[in-house]
């Protein structure tokens, strides 16, 4: 062994340097038991390392996606199956009625299986956000069978409800089987969950770009090459393997877009962002009200509060079909948005977002993605059809603002403008509108933040992890060393300073440090720079705790969320 790997085994051991030669004997090649952490420090510094990621990153995206295609194909099978029985039982009180006590059958199925398996209630995207984080351990065959069958059967009930959430989380869960498969150690096992979520996003929207950067913006939180290689190898393996099967048609077609909009219109994207922004706030408000209603009931749960929502479903297939499941049928009546009448906009944006509120509010198994979506839609028709109307603005421009509709309440929802923008490029597929695009979403994102109400699947994440501490699952952590990569960022608090004269948390260890290509064994008197790639071991059983002291202290003086002199998070 060189002094410079043995160097690195020594801070991985928490020992001193120069006794690592002597340490190393007969141990070089265990990869279990106490001196796992050496063969985990030794395959993250490898060469072959990158490679491993990429193919590793494939087997995800083959199985994630294959999973994520089942998942759409029954989705389907049961939307039509839906639609020809309430469409026979239309004016029949009697078959009526029967839909009515099947509904009722479909409860106690999705509460049971709910029972079974507690975590896959909701869309599954804060599962999998508390999963990367390492705080829970989601048993994978478990969530991969109940999520499954219970939103099959929910598309079946005409909830409505999106196939996105679940099939993030089906495809995390494909990634974490792979690791188990794979036998990698906890810190790869997070990274093929987010790969996993990509495989899962692409499959569903089919949209690589948008999987890719859903995974790193919204789930992991950090950008890294090696994240980014994997994560893209399964987002784009998953999305081959779905248009082999579906075909390579979008999920959703933005139809009739125009050029983009010239200059002197910009003033309407800009009002448009803040309305919108307002109205993600408005979203979220709502759904966390509903929510906060919902825990009222207390009494045989789940089944009284997922009760509400298939009853409601039920009603609704009588009265207003095109609110069922997450809306197909409304984007078939936009595609031509200035030819609905500005009432019927307004009745289907409100129709559909109060019923997707009940919904989803309930706990039922089933994410509001592809619902907000079609509620961007809505929402950039009827913006556009108000601007035609008031403004004179030309009718052939309304389907742009449809398109600006889905990327900024997109942005003032989920808090994710990045993402937002490239999904309207790959539903579009035209980038004449990214200026466009790109100006509404920060709006929308700036405004949205400045009312004060939460991003909406942060706030899911901070209640699942409220409510789960004494979950022994969450508590049962082990000894097992654990690798994180941190970027130094720009201003940040340990910028310039010596690796000495840095507050490491309690049982952190800088294990080596990238610089412009080059790695660099860390000693005392080294001096961090910008942009900065460290490899940081720590133990499991602090891992949660390390990982935020140490986000907080690489994070760039530009982030507005964070002072730069004390990382003290600032009063909202």
């Amino acid at each position: 062994m060189n002094k410079t790997t043995a160097a690195l085994y020594a801070l991985a051991d928490d020992k001193d340097p120069r006794m690592a030669e002597k340490d190393d004997q007969g141990t070089k090649d265990k990869a279990t038991g106490p001196f796992a952490h050496r063969a985990a420090v030794a395959h993250r510094l490898h060469r072959g390392f990158q490679l491993d990621l990429v193919v590793e990153g494939a087997l995800v995206g083959l199985m994630g996606g294959g999973v994520v295609t089942l998942y759409r194909m029954a989705l389907s099978a049961a939307e039509r199956t839906l639609r020809s029985l309430t469409g026979m039982a239309m004016g029949q009180p009697l078959l009526m009625a029967l839909w009515f006590a099947f509904l009722g059958l479909l409860v106690l199925v999705v509460g049971r299986l709910m029972l079974w398996e507690p975590y896959t209630q909701g869309s599954g995207i804060p599962q999998v956000d508390a999963e990367v984080m390492g705080r829970i351990d989601m048993p994978w065959y478990r969530v991969l069978g109940a999520k499954f069958v219970e939103g099959t059967l929910c598309a079946l009930g005409g909830l409505s409800l999106g196939r996105e959430g679940p099939s993030v989380q089906l495809g995390g869960m494909s990634g974490k089987a792979v690791s188990r498969l794979l036998h990698r150690n906890r810190g790869e096992e997070r990274l093929l969950v987010t790969c996993g979520a990509a495989a899962g996003m692409s499959a569903a929207f089919h949209a690589p770009l948008t999987g890719v950067l859903f995974a790193v913006e919204e789930i992991h939180k950090q950008f890294t090459a090696p994240l980014i290689v994997s994560v893209m190898c399964s987002s784009v393996v998953s999305d081959f393997l779905v248009s082999q099967v579906l075909g390579v048609k979008p999920v959703l077609t933005l139809a009739g877009f125009a050029h983009d909009l010239p200059h002197a219109y910009y003033l309407y994207v800009l009002v448009m962002g803040v309305f919108c922004g307002a109205m993600g706030a408005l979203h979220n408000r709502g759904m966390f009200g509903c929510q906060r209603l919902y825990e009222k009931i207390d009494w045989q749960l789940p089944y009284a509060r997922l009760a509400v929502p298939f009853a409601l479903a039920g009603v609704m297939a009588f009265t207003a079909p095109q609110l069922m499941c997450g809306g197909d049928a409304i984007m078939e009546l936009i595609e031509k948005p200035g030819t609905l009448p500005l009432l019927t906009i307004v009745a289907l944006l409100v129709g559909k977002y109060l019923f997707t509120t009940v919904s989803f509010a309930s706990g039922a198994p089933g994410g509001t993605l592809f619902p907000l979506v079609i509620m961007g839609m809505l929402v950039g028709g009827l913006y556009g059809v108000l601007c035609v109307h008031l403004t004179g603005l030309s009718g052939t421009y309304v389907p742009n603002f449809v398109a600006l509709g889905v990327a900024a309440l997109f942005a003032g929802v989920v808090r994710a403008p990045v993402t937002a923008v490239v999904l309207v490029f790959e539903l579009t597929g035209s980038l004449d509108a990214l200026l466009s695009v790109s100006v509404v979403s920060i709006v929308a994102y700036v405004t949205a933040n400045l009312l004060g109400v939460d991003p909406f699947y942060e706030h899911l994440l901070a209640k699942l992890l409220g409510t789960t501490p004494d979950d022994p699952q969450v508590n049962g952590r082990t000894d097992e060393k654990i690798l994180h990569s941190y970027n130094v960022g720009t201003g940040s608090r340990v910028e310039g300073k010596l690796i000495r004269d840095i507050p490491w948390p309690d049982g952190a260890r800088v294990v080596t440090i990238e610089r412009a290509g080059d790695e660099i064994v860390p000693t005392g008197t080294t001096r961090l720079m910008a942009l900065d790639v460290l490899l940081v071991i720590m133990g499991d059983e602090v891992s949660d705790d390390v990982d935020l002291k140490l986000r907080q202290m690489f994070r760039p003086a530009i982030d507005s969320n964070w002072t730069p002199t004390d990382g003290s998070r600032r009063q909202e």
